[in-house]
């Protein structure tokens, strides 16, 4: 009997391998998201104290994220995957015995936050380039969409709730020293990653010599300019700005003021309104990895973001909690459908040898917009009813996704390039 299709990936070693160590590893990224609140706040610190270390992160994510491109494309993935996650242990134990040993100071904790965030600069756009290394084409939707799937039930739910239950019931840097544990069986398990079934071919060799005859800044030009002559690709990462900077600042920032003022709510609705959101992604993510990729798989994608962030404009304007809640459930669902879709186009599309440099450059558009979308809408909201702000960004979104549509001639495309038999994994 067949493996239904979300667990074909599943059948290959190499990928249970990989996929095994990165569940551990957000896992740990969830836990390690509460424990450091918790330990800043046991160190003495307040909210300053506290956005200065979750800020070393996003600073270390962001300026390497390009830099962790060019290295996906120039190192072989396996060795920086593994090296990426050795450091994270290394950083990660080293706080929690300082913690232990009662010697943690706060420059500690932003220091091992900015690492980590370097390590994820480092580790995705290596992850999403070996994908298509150790699956058959066919397979990366459902690797994709059982990432998509996983993320936020052990990123955003499993992770924090057993780090908050260890800082409850025995101190923070116990929860520390649970994420260095997770970090750890990571490691161990990353390492049985086999060397053999990533071998290179003769011409990923040849490009792999180019690179490292090429600078820096060549590599990034080489990338950036295959992704200006390429539409779909360009006109998808433009709406992806417009959409970061629309929709981000209204949701992180405005919300919690829309469930006060129009709800009645506390801390505890919104939190409810942003797990309904995520089971909406995980949700969208499993039925995507269930199917084929779509004939038209551009179209579903932009109808899926476009169509999808339309109930975002009427949330300035609900008054029911379950009215908001479903809004964001359709969200996150849609969403994810067209985040599921968008990697595997990157992974099927993108030449291998720039796929590391076109991940991290995707990545990178949306860290770098999303502070300033977040910067953007509280003073919007001085100026303008918040209800206003969130109808203007459902309405942008849908717009601009028929805009790039037709602006990439996606329709015509998507025809053009076939993904429902057998892939060319060059094709532009």
């Amino acid at each position: 009997m067949p493996a239904p299709k979300a667990l074909r990936p599943f059948i290959h070693r190499e990928y249970r391998v990989l996929i095994a160590a990165l569940a551990i590893s957000i896992f740990g990224s969830g836990m390690w998201a509460v424990a450091m609140v918790y330990q800043v706040i046991h160190l003495g610190g307040g909210p300053l104290e506290l956005s200065l270390v979750a800020a070393a992160g996003s600073v270390g994510l962001v300026a390497f994220v390009l830099a962790g491109g060019i290295a996906a494309d120039r190192v072989p993935q396996r060795r920086l995957i593994i090296a990426v996650e050795g450091a994270n242990l290394a950083v990660i134990a080293a706080i929690s015995g300082l913690a232990m040993a009662g010697w943690l100071q706060l420059w500690h904790v932003a220091a091992g936050a900015f690492v980590l965030g370097v390590g994820a600069a480092f580790f995705f756009p290596a992850y999403s380039a070996i994908l298509p290394r150790i699956l058959p084409a066919e397979d990366l939707l459902a690797a994709n969409g059982m990432e998509g799937t996983m993320r936020p039930v052990l990123q955003q739910a499993a992770g924090p709730a057993v780090a908050g239950i260890l800082v409850a019931a025995l101190s923070p840097s116990h929860a520390v020293t649970g994420v260095a544990a997770c970090h750890l069986l990571a490691f161990i398990v990353l390492n049985f990653l086999g060397q053999h079934t990533l071998a290179t071919s003769p011409k990923e060799a040849g490009h792999e010599d180019a690179h490292r005859k090429s600078s820096f800044v060549q590599d990034l030009r080489e990338g950036v300019s295959y992704t200006i002559r390429t539409p779909w690709l360009l006109w998808t990462l433009i709406w992806a700005c417009i959409s970061v900077l629309f929709l981000i600042g209204p949701i992180e920032v405005l919300l919690p003021f829309l469930v006060r003022d129009q709800l009645g709510g506390d801390s505890s609705m919104f939190g409810f309104l942003l797990a309904v959101m995520g089971v909406g992604a995980a949700l969208g993510s499993l039925v995507t990895a269930s199917l084929r990729l779509p004939r038209r798989y551009l179209t579903v994608m932009m109808v899926s973001w476009g169509v999808g962030s339309l109930p975002i404009a009427a949330v300035g304007l609900m008054d029911n909690f379950w009215l908001m809640a479903a809004a964001l459930f359709i969200w996150g669902a849609t969403g994810s459908v067209g985040m599921v879709i968008w990697g595997t186009l990157l992974q099927r599309r993108v030449p291998s040898h720039l796929l590391g440099r076109i991940s991290s450059l995707d990545f990178f558009v949306s860290l770098a917009l999303m502070p300033v979308s977040m910067a953007l809408a509280g003073p919007a909201a001085e100026v303008l009813p918040i209800w206003l702000i969130f109808l203007v960004a459902g309405v942008v979104c849908p717009v601009m996704a028929v805009i790039a549509s037709a602006a990439a001639r996606m329709p015509r495309d998507e025809l053009a390039n076939p993904l429902d038999t057998a892939p060319e994994a060059a094709v532009a």
